[in-house]
């Protein structure tokens, strides 16, 4: 009679390797993120809170960190010279998206064709092009000045315009030209099979640089929205004058006394608009900015 003798295996419980260590650093990764987003966001959480205070709860001591009795009163007063703040924002809001359209066409022309068209030089000319980014604009106002003063361009809108695309199109060129550099050979040479000219290319391209046109802008319109010693020097009229420059009309207290209720319900409406577009469009931002980083 045979006996049959099987030798038992042990059981050993297989636990994912790492499991544990690899969920404490997700959980230490956004701890950290947290603690550095809620550091960032607090000028911002404060001045809104003490935008909602009353004059007296704004300067007492010790401070109230909440206010007893929120009101709105700082927002509907908020005006330098009879002007309110709705002029200043207009002006803003048009000096900014001016700015922006014409960066943007400009920035995108240029980038499709250093992307493109590659000719003698060409390499030279974009860095020389990159290299105008490290020349302080404040260097060059003076003679900036002469030039829009001789083309009656002063005190105006377009001139102010004028300045801030050119100072902005080196950097939003270099965006969008590594967009147009991250799509695949492949991709030109199918589309010129099918008989696409230039601007047809462009055009079927578009959609797939998207996310670096969309960088330059926010980039383009951030710049242009809290530029304050351009339109500082360029514009003279008070009724032309931007956010910028009516924030420190009222932070170096030329009204006669710095009202802190008003100064800081003028940074929220300020930094309001540049916060939704950044939470809005931050995916494209996020996918313009990594564009072209793998080639």
């Amino acid at each position: 009679m045979a006996v049959s003798v099987r030798a038992a295996a042990p059981s050993l419980a297989v636990r994912p390797a790492g499991t544990k260590g690899h969920r404490f650093s997700i959980g230490t990764w956004y701890a950290v993120a947290t603690a550095i987003a809620l550091l960032f966001a607090s000028p911002l959480v404060f001045g809104l809170i003490d935008s909602l205070k009353s004059p007296a709860e704004a300067v007492q001591s010790p401070p109230a960190y909440l206010p007893h009795h929120p009101t709105l009163g700082n927002y509907t007063s908020l005006n330098i010279g009879g002007l309110g703040v709705d002029r200043f924002f207009l002006n803003s809001a048009i000096i900014s998206v001016a700015s922006v359209i014409c960066t943007v066409a400009i920035a995108g022309l240029a980038a499709y064709g250093f992307s493109r068209f590659a000719f003698r030089g060409s390499r030279a000319v974009f860095v020389v092009m990159l290299a105008a980014i490290m020349v302080p604009f404040q260097v060059l106002m003076v003679p900036l000045f002469t030039v829009l003063n001789d083309l009656s361009l002063t005190n105006s809108f377009i001139g102010v315009i004028l300045v801030i695309t050119t100072f902005q199109l080196p950097f939003a060129t270099f965006v969008i030209q590594n967009s147009f550099s991250s799509i695949p050979e492949d991709f030109w040479e199918a589309i010129a099979v099918d008989g696409a000219g230039d601007w047809r290319s462009l055009r079927v391209a578009l959609p797939l640089v998207l996310p670096g046109f969309i960088t330059a802008a926010l980039f383009a319109f951030f710049a242009a929205w809290n530029e304050f010693f351009i339109v500082l020097i360029l514009l003279s009229e008070e009724t032309k004058y931007t956010l910028p420059v009516m924030l420190t009309t009222l932070l170096t207290g030329t009204l006669g006394s710095i009202h802190w209720g008003i100064l800081d319900a003028s940074v929220v409406i300020t930094a309001l608009p540049c916060l939704i577009l950044y939470v809005a469009l931050q995916r494209h931002f996020v996918r313009g900015v990594m564009a072209g980083m793998g080639r």
